[in-house]
């Protein structure tokens, strides 16, 4: 049997850019972080060559072919476990709609399992390449990169994806007591509704060529953000948050909504210096940057809106458990 925790992530600013619709014309960059909320995935082999899978619904089939997840059903193709396998996956946050990168941290969780599974441990590099290569280039879904990479190496970092397709990684220069403060005047709120990313970066992906110029100042942002972070000044990603989430909002018509306008109104009217809807938009979670004084009356302000605490984590995709027969 084999476990593998993964890590879910919230994106600071240049989400969007990681489109390789507009990467490999520009060049894109983000800064993001895993954080201490996770996917987790057990692989168990079986006495038949049956394949059993529960996730939010059990199968039970004779070949990989007939696997209507499709994660499963590709995860499994690449890392070549056929048969006689069980597969659970189980999620901290509802599987699907967050804006935390469930679906990308399920893949590499997947993966990374399965390798295990044939006792082949692989890099985050590879886990980081074959989940991307699963979501964008066989699924054709209409994402990004950043969240198969964030997933894989976890820790807060800031990538570089290049028009070449390679991605560069660096991780800030600050301290780790400078990170836990930064952590602290972070807070994440669920607005009460989930949607299909896809929706929203469809429409976002045939815009690329209208919104060009507002994807670059969102690159450039990530690279404002990392010089901000490594001279020590935390607060300037209150004010980057504020200023990336208007440039976001002129992406896609549904990014926003009004109840959304108005929570995020509430926030910064109590306290907050800045903030975004995580992922995609158009729901799923809040993150806000607040200065710890301030925190009470943000959390009161949103009082109707379920806060989630979390921390970041330094890990990316990893075995918790593994035996072997």
């Amino acid at each position: 049997m084999i476990i593998t925790q993964t890590p879910l992530r919230i994106s600071f600013v240049g989400g969007g850019t990681d489109l390789p619709d507009f990467y490999t014309n520009y060049g894109g960059a983000v800064i993001s972080t895993a954080i201490n909320k996770y996917v987790f995935v057990i692989v168990k082999e079986r006495f038949d060559d049956k394949i059993y899978l529960n996730w939010m619904k059990k199968e039970i089939v004779e070949s990989v072919d007939q696997i209507e997840h499709e994660l499963i059903r590709e995860a499994m193709k690449k890392t070549q476990v056929l048969k006689g396998v069980e597969i659970t996956t189980l999620s901290d946050i509802p599987a699907e709609g967050s804006g935390l990168g469930s679906s990308s941290s399920i893949t590499v969780g997947l993966l990374q399992a399965m390798y295990l599974y044939k006792g082949m441990p692989v890099d985050p590099e590879r886990l980081a390449k074959e989940a991307s290569e699963i979501e964008i280039d066989i699924l054709g879904k209409p994402i990004g990169k950043q969240d198969q990479y964030i997933a894989s190496y976890g820790g807060l970092r800031h990538f570089t994806f290049h028009q070449n397709n390679n991605v560069s990684i660096t991780q800030p220069k600050i301290e780790q007591a400078l990170i836990d403060k930064l952590g602290a005047n972070l807070l994440l709120f669920f607005t009460g509704k989930t949607r299909k990313s896809s929706e929203v970066l469809t429409e976002q992906k045939q815009k690329i060529v209208d919104t060009a110029a507002i994807l670059r100042q969102m690159r450039d942002q990530s690279y404002e953000v990392l010089s901000a972070l490594e001279n020590g000044n935390i607060d300037f990603l209150g004010e980057a948050l504020d200023r990336g989430w208007e440039l976001k909002k002129q992406l896609a018509g549904r990014i926003s909504s009004p109840e959304i306008d108005n929570m995020y109104k509430l926030a910064k009217k109590a306290g907050a210096l800045g903030g975004k809807i995580a992922g995609a938009g158009g729901g799923g979670f809040m993150l806000l940057y607040v200065p710890l004084e301030a925190q009470n009356n943000v959390r009161k302000a949103l009082s109707e809106y379920r806060e989630m605490h979390f921390g970041f984590e330094k890990d990316g995709s990893k075995s918790i458990f593994n035996i072997r027969r």
